[in-house]
């Protein structure tokens, strides 16, 4: 059987389709849809209708994709764009209404929470997962005797658009320091992905990090899509992505920068998985 997520975020929209088993699953194919919320949200305070139009235009063709790959167990969530706009329950009516389908707005501890099903979730004290978003970043640590997961309004789309507030920058600093150091970042997130991948690398020390996100800043959004390849909607949030990425390796004086192809469409997908095959586990007595 495949199943397949849809993560509606505030950069764009991914989805992810996956074969299963009983007893396995496997990462089949991936969509991205460069579709900006955020710039809504953030600007005007909610979304659209065209711009819903372009959410529900861009659903029906991933499950388009679906029904060709005979996919009829599939789950859709809705991250940042959708907990802050000012009109977030009648745009979630809206969609529902034209897909006849349930979505599923989750709050950034949720979203946070969700890293639990990395298969290396279990990073030990010195190891910090960091998902950072359009709108949002997320933070989980699991270690023998607790799970603690924490969620800040600061994303590379907030930050570009100066909607993101001192408070903010504040509250997450004095959380860092609460739990310093860390030997051990593992971004997720397509910003820090690709900025690893275009200095073709998997790590980086703290002080390499630096460098180069010092040496990438000051290139235009046009030259990093020249030099890098980046999509036009990377070139332009890539760097105040990395800002946080850095401010955060810095507070809690990491010693090793790394990333991972995880998302929160594949964290979906697993809880989907789980539940599908939860009745035909036999649990002996």
């Amino acid at each position: 059987m495949k199943i397949a997520s849809i993560d509606i975020g505030t950069n764009a929209i991914k989805s992810k389709i996956f074969k299963t088993t009983p007893a396995s699953i496997e990462f089949v194919q991936g969509i991205r849809s460069p579709i900006r919320l955020g710039s809504d949200v953030f600007n005007q305070g909610n979304l659209s209708e065209s711009k819903l139009d372009q959410v529900i235009k861009t659903i029906r063709e991933y499950e388009e994709i679906f029904a060709q790959n005979l996919i009829t167990q599939y789950e859709i969530v809705a991250t940042s764009a959708f907990r802050d706009t000012e009109n977030s329950e009648d745009a979630r009516r809206y969609i529902e209404t034209a897909i006849n389908r349930p979505l599923r707005v989750i709050s950034g501890l949720e979203e946070a929470k969700l890293i639990r099903f990395h298969p290396k979730s279990n990073t030990g004290k010195n190891k910090i997962f960091v998902d950072l978003g359009g709108g949002s970043t997320e933070f989980f640590i699991r270690n023998n005797e607790d799970t603690i997961i924490r969620s800040f309004q600061l994303g590379a789309v907030r930050n570009l658009l100066g909607k993101d507030e001192k408070q903010e920058w504040n509250r997450l600093e004095e959380w860092l320091q609460s739990i310093k150091p860390k030997k051990k970042l593992i971004g997720i997130g397509g910003n820090i992905r690709s900025f690893l991948s275009a200095h073709k690398t998997k790590d980086m020390s703290l002080s390499e990090f630096r460098k180069k996100v010092k040496k990438i800043s000051k290139l235009t959004a046009e030259e990093k899509i020249k030099k890098y390849a980046f999509s036009p909607d990377r070139a332009d949030v890539i760097d105040h992505a990395l800002n946080i990425f850095k401010f955060i390796s810095e507070q809690l004086e990491i010693q090793q920068i790394t990333s991972t192809k995880w998302g929160i469409s594949d964290s979906i997908a697993i809880k989907l998985f789980h539940e599908i095959y939860s009745n035909k586990v036999t649990i002996s007595k």
